[in-house]
């Protein structure tokens, strides 16, 4: 594995968390559920954000587990890949509107220690 790696995931999810809170800025969970475009975008980012941090624990684990709820990300991804019929949209708002910029912050400094 490369050393570029580790860092390489983290900026995949930073890009997608700094994307998706810029993209929903000014919108609501109502068009998440009535736009299929805007809703299959919001969720193909936190597919990535979720995937990258499957691979990140993969090849530098004490990196990925510094990140809050580590677990509940990597879980939330398989929910979004295998379990989209049954994917709560309050939910996906939710981790909008809550985590994601909380998330973001912790990115920036696990970036900055690399």
């Amino acid at each position: 594995m490369s050393h570029r790696e580790p860092e390489k995931y983290l900026y995949d999810m930073l890009s997608s968390c700094e994307f998706l809170l810029e993209f929903t800025l000014s919108r609501t969970v109502t068009d998440y559920i009535e736009d299929r475009a805007f809703r299959s975008a919001v969720e193909r980012e936190l597919q990535i954000i979720g995937e990258a941090l499957v691979q990140l624990d993969k090849v530098k684990p004490e990196t990925a587990r510094q990140i809050p709820d580590y677990l509940n990300i990597i879980g939330f991804r398989h929910i979004l890949v295998h379990g989209y019929d049954s994917l709560n949209p309050t939910t996906v708002w939710n981790i909008i509107e809550t985590k994601l910029e909380s998330l973001k912050t912790k990115i920036q400094s696990l970036l900055r220690k690399c």
